[in-house]
């Protein structure tokens, strides 16, 4: 029995440095995105027989779950299809993103939601950045200017949700996924030299800044503003275990969304606060050695509660760039656990064999906990970052 007890432990300690110490080789991550490929024209397939419809998940029966192009994340598999373009060459996948790119293109004069920034930017965005045809940019410039008539000069920020869409929940409601949609009138400003794209999206993240985190560095998801005095009135986490938690997702919202103003602009306190949101998540004690978090990082039915797939491979794509703007130590410790995370994304547990998931790539993402949608099921923007994050890799380690 005690060589057993001691063999017992020896595989236990095995195991915890094989997690210690995974790594991902290039080898398994072209491998991975030659699955993503696989998947991706396979969903296309199958999406072309409904016209008009983007992929969004698999409903409770088991269903494809679809959206029409005014959903939020209608963008996605757009953006996704030219990923993989850009990845493969195939000319199949380049057809394919256009039909699917029409399919969202009336988006760009949307103005009753802060959405058109991932809807527009992921999809066009990442098709003029491969393609460089200047079809797409009178889509983009509108996009933006859509989004920056959602700014108001009171609150200092872009208004997400309408307070009527709300039942009046808010007066002004303000999410950290609205960081993510900055990228738009960042790039905007640059591309179609309208310095005001650029001061709003600035204005946001600073308000954003001052407003929306703890001084762990955790986030709340809606923070509500006084519309006369413009200063907050309410502070939420309306798709977290509760309003104090630490919503995955939310938070890498912010990690994202900090990184990516920092390379647009080269204002180190968006570098600072980018590092701030890093550290809180990679020291957190309830982060799982895998490094795919669990939806929420104060739910109470930890180590049992369900793992969100989406926020793993938006932080993933977030350190991947991340590392590169910090000290190389610091840098390092970034690396180490986008690495651990692709490991984790690139297993069994995680990606789904070619057909099966209804062709999407990630198993195991949430949507909605609060409201039981979306639980445990694959998600289109798991999916696109998933990809983004593994491009990244093979872009920065590639030969």
């Amino acid at each position: 029995m005690k060589n057993i007890s001691y063999l017992l432990i020896a595989f236990i300690f095995f195991c915890s440095c094989s997690v210690k110490n995974a790594d991902i080789s290039l080898k398994t991550v072209e491998k991975t995105l030659d699955i993503a490929q696989q998947q991706t024209l396979l969903m296309a397939k199958a999406m072309e027989k409904l016209p008009g419809r983007l992929p969004k998940s698999i409903s409770p029966d088991g269903q494809l779950e679809t959206s029409s192009e005014y959903w939020w994340t209608s963008g996605f598999f757009p953006g996704q299809l030219w990923y993989m373009y850009e990845y493969s060459g195939d000319e199949r996948l380049k057809n394919q993103a256009e039909l699917f790119l029409e399919r969202v293109e009336n988006q760009q004069y949307v103005t009753d939601n802060h959405d058109v920034g991932f809807i527009v930017f992921c999809s066009f965005g990442n098709a003029y950045r491969i393609t460089s045809n200047e079809a797409y940019l009178p889509i983009i410039e509108n996009a933006a200017k859509s989004l920056s008539t959602r700014y108001s000069p009171v609150t200092k920020t872009i208004c997400s949700w309408d307070r009527a869409s709300w039942n009046n929940q808010w007066q002004y409601a303000v999410i950290i996924d609205n960081m993510m949609n900055l990228e738009l009138l960042e790039w905007s400003a640059h591309k179609f030299n309208e310095p005001r794209f650029s001061d709003i999206a600035q204005s946001h993240a600073n308000t954003t800044m001052a407003n929306h985190f703890r001084p762990d560095g955790s986030s709340f998801h809606v923070v509500s503003y006084d519309t006369i005095t413009g200063l907050p009135e309410l502070y939420h986490t309306s798709q977290g275990f509760s309003h104090e938690s630490a919503w995955a997702r939310g938070q890498a919202w912010g990690l994202y969304g900090y990184t990516l103003m920092y390379r647009y602009t080269n204002n180190k306190n968006y570098l600072d606060q980018a590092q701030k949101i890093a550290d809180f998540l990679i020291n957190h004690p309830r982060l799982p050695a895998d490094k795919i978090p669990y939806w929420d990082f104060d739910a109470p039915d930890i180590p049992n509660a369900l793992r969100d797939a989406s926020a793993g491979a938006i932080m993933c794509s977030a350190l991947l760039e991340l590392h590169q703007y910090v000290q190389p130590q610091k840098g390092r410790e970034y690396l180490d656990v986008a690495k651990k995370q692709l490991v984790s994304l690139c297993s069994d547990t995680y990606l789904a064999k070619v057909g099966t998931n209804h062709n999407f790539i990630l198993k195991h993402a949430l949507g909605h906990q609060p409201n039981g949608t979306e639980v445990d099921v694959p998600l289109s923007y798991a999916d696109y970052y998933f990809v983004e994050a593994l491009m990244r890799y093979r872009e920065q380690f590639g030969e």
